[in-house]
């Protein structure tokens, strides 16, 4: 298992067994570069031990409040810390964590065993769990290796994966045997199995009568602040610390922020691919704008045709669950990259769920019916569609996928219709799509990326704005609001941009056979997910068959296969 995780953390490794306990870890050194900060870590005076993936963005303020308790440390990172914070405060000490975290703990006392994870599941953490044993990792493939795991397919995961745009929330996986912790939650585990949980962070997406008061400006300047606030803590860093930058607003924004504190010689990266069918590949216009007005060490990553083909079994071993989005490849190879110059950079993943920057949105402030409203836009089949296109045996009486997304837009705490949409794709699409596909890929190279639109604080925040301050300027207008004080008006301005990859969304030439090859090979046969005859349309027109969220039908089957397979499912 430790040796599969080796990507993820390619500078140490430890292992510490006690009794019927043992903990394992692969280390990425940014805090503490020394060995005193060397894992697991065990603190014998405490009796306490811990294996830990993340980063405590403010770890020296707790440290610095624990010693004023009388704790005494021998190491200088995040890691003890939590050690010293779960002995001082117990199940509280995550609602003091700013940061993103999953750790498993083991009390040597009670023999009681604790694992948490980060309030937007950033950090993941997958389960295989028997009556007698229960073991964890980072990635479902360390799973996987060490054996003895049911990899039956699970059919209602299998239709969130093809309805809900592969979006498998958690426990589920796609498979039956590994489980995932959900984000925002504390799991005890006394000695004899029985397991409690607790979920600690659920942000009401509600109107504060006490700022009722707040005008555009008023919402404008809170949100340049708490940005403010999230880009620098995520600079917290024994290491150089570079930037994603996109050309978006979001990842301009960051770039920005950090020229403004009077960060020096900042590094930048930028990916772009060869266009397809007359879409272009890349956004380069925008982002060498940015690099220039800022001056900043820039990066640009351009990728032929050919290394992109050649990436893509090493972007599917690296996924921990199939994830359909095109974004993979890219930010697959720009970690590639990025990888050889810093260890760490900020990204700016998370804005478009926090501040309403998608499509789906704006219609959805006139909704009477917003379930059927949501599905029609983000949906990329209904239950009906997928009864002509998969074989009976894989498909459950019911539409999981829609009973699912309705109980949650459903529950109290979200006011309008678009308030509870974000609290959807901010508490369950964000977690299974964009935050998984960011951290599988950066950290298959050993690179850590940290989100900074995902700290909590800024989250709450925004979660009170109201939807009408969102939605305008098409979407995020209180964030460009925000930004117009800082960036260059020419990012801001523009058509909303993403990472383009147009040949896995035009399937042609060897990007077909490769696909063809996946679907028809034995052991999809003898699968028997899809019927032939869906099978047939797809090959004869792939461009023919693009989902409402503009993917190819085509890849999101092939994609499946090819993973099941690599994995050896």
């Amino acid at each position: 298992m430790m040796d599969t995780l080796a990507p993820r953390g390619p500078d140490g490794a430890g292992l510490v067994i006690h009794g019927n306990v043992a903990l394992g870890h692969r280390r990425l050194r940014i805090i503490d570069l020394s060995e005193k900060a060397q894992q697991p870590m065990s603190d014998p005076e405490l009796g306490l031990t811990i294996a830990f993936n993340g980063c405590i963005y403010n770890y020296a303020e707790l440290r610095a409040e624990l010693e004023g308790q009388g704790y005494r440390f021998f190491s200088q990172g995040d890691t003890e810390v939590i050690l010293k914070a779960w002995h001082a405060w117990g199940i509280d000490c995550v609602t003091r964590f700013h940061g993103m975290f999953a750790f498993v703990l083991h009390e040597r006392d009670t023999g009681r065993v604790v694992m948490a994870r980060d309030r937007f599941g950033i950090k993941p953490l997958y389960l295989n769990e028997k009556p007698q044993a229960l073991r964890f990792a980072s990635s479902l493939p360390a799973l996987l290796k060490a054996g003895d795991v049911d990899t039956s397919i699970d059919p209602y995961a299998l239709h969130n994966y093809l309805s809900f745009h592969a979006v498998v929330p958690p426990p589920r996986t796609i498979i039956n045997g590994v489980r995932k912790l959900p984000a925002a939650t504390i799991r005890t585990i006394e000695p004899d199995g029985r397991s409690k949980d607790l979920v600690y962070w659920a942000p009401a997406h509600e109107r504060d009568p006490a700022l009722a008061g707040m005008s555009s400006q008023d919402w404008r300047d809170a949100v340049l602040d708490a940005v403010r606030t999230a880009v620098k803590r995520r600079m917290v860093a024994d290491v150089p610390v570079g930037v994603l930058l996109s050309g978006g607003v979001d990842s301009s924004l960051i770039v920005g922020l950090l020229a403004e504190a009077g960060q020096q010689d900042l590094k930048t990266f930028s990916v772009g691919f060869q266009e397809a069918n007359g879409e272009k590949g890349d956004e380069f216009v925008y982002s060498d704008l940015i690099a220039r007005h800022y001056g900043t060490d820039h990066h640009q990553i351009f990728v032929p045709s050919d290394r992109l083909m050649d990436a893509l079994p090493g972007v599917i071993a690296s996924m921990s669950e199939p994830m359909v989005s095109y974004d993979n490849v890219g930010f697959y190879l720009l970690a590639q990259e990025v990888s050889k110059q810093v260890r760490v950079v900020q990204s700016g993943q998370g804005a478009d769920e926090i501040f309403a920057g998608y499509h789906w949105y704006p219609p959805l402030s006139r909704s009477t019916d917003v379930v059927h409203d949501y599905a029609t836009v983000f949906f990329d089949r209904s239950h009906e569609t997928l009864k002509t296109q998969i074989n009976p045996q894989w498909l459950p009486q019911e539409d999981p996928s829609l009973a699912l997304v309705s109980a949650h837009l459903t529950q109290p705490g979200a006011q309008t219709p678009v308030d509870a949409a974000l609290r959807l794709d901010s508490q369950v699409m964000l977690v299974d799509d964009p935050v998984k596909r960011v951290d599988n890929m950066t950290m298959a190279w050993g690179l850590e990326a940290r989100v900074p639109f995902l700290d909590h604080e800024l989250a709450e925040l925004a979660a009170k704005i109201p939807p009408e301050e969102k939605l305008r300027d098409n979407g995020k207008g209180v964030l460009k609001d925000a930004a117009r004080l800082i960036i260059p008006h020419e990012v801001i301005d523009r058509k909303k941009g993403y990472f383009p990859v147009p040949e896995l969304k035009y399937i042609d030439g060897p990007y077909l056979e490769m696909v063809r090859d996946a679907l028809t090979s034995q052991a999809a046969r003898d699968r028997g997910i899809f019927r032939d005859s869906y099978l047939e349309t797809l090959f004869a027109e792939p461009s023919k068959h693009i989902t409402p969220l503009q993917g190819s039908e085509l890849w999101q089957a092939g994609l499946l296969e090819m993973w099941l397979q690599t994995h050896g499912i």
